[in-house]
């Protein structure tokens, strides 16, 4: 797919199932940003991908959207679990989830577990 795309592509024709599409416009996601176009063909396809890209590149989105798209074509209780090095990351990460799926009925959670380590170093199980 990813060698037939417009010059230009839009979110459709990455692809992309009608409702996310809907969702997308919704959030004012004009068009797909360079690793978005990139990305995206191979991950609706179910491939895996490895991306590199500046901050504020749309890489969230990047793998966010095709995530979602899964989930609205096999819907399941738990879907997907995404490890953030940093907690800020975790919670930009969350806000993409929400702001995308907040017309389907996804629920997303952020688990910080700093805690439960802080607290396993100084208490191991034995």
């Amino acid at each position: 797919m990813a060698d037939t795309l417009p010059e230009d592509p839009s979110f459709r024709d990455l692809g992309v199932s009608e409702a996310l599409c809907s969702a997308i416009d919704k959030l004012g996601w004009t068009k797909p940003t360079e690793i978005q176009k990139i990305a995206i063909p191979h991950a609706v396809q179910g491939k895996d991908i490895i991306g590199l890209a500046e901050t504020g590149s749309g890489k969230t989105g990047a793998f966010a959207i095709p995530i979602l798209d899964a989930l609205l074509a096999n819907p399941a209780r738990f879907f997907a679990l995404i490890l953030s090095p940093t907690r800020e990351l975790a919670f930009q990460t969350n806000e993409v989830f929400e702001a995308l799926g907040i017309h389907f009925d996804v629920y997303v959670c952020v688990l910080n577990n700093m805690y439960p380590i802080h607290h396993l170093m100084h208490h191991p199980i034995h």
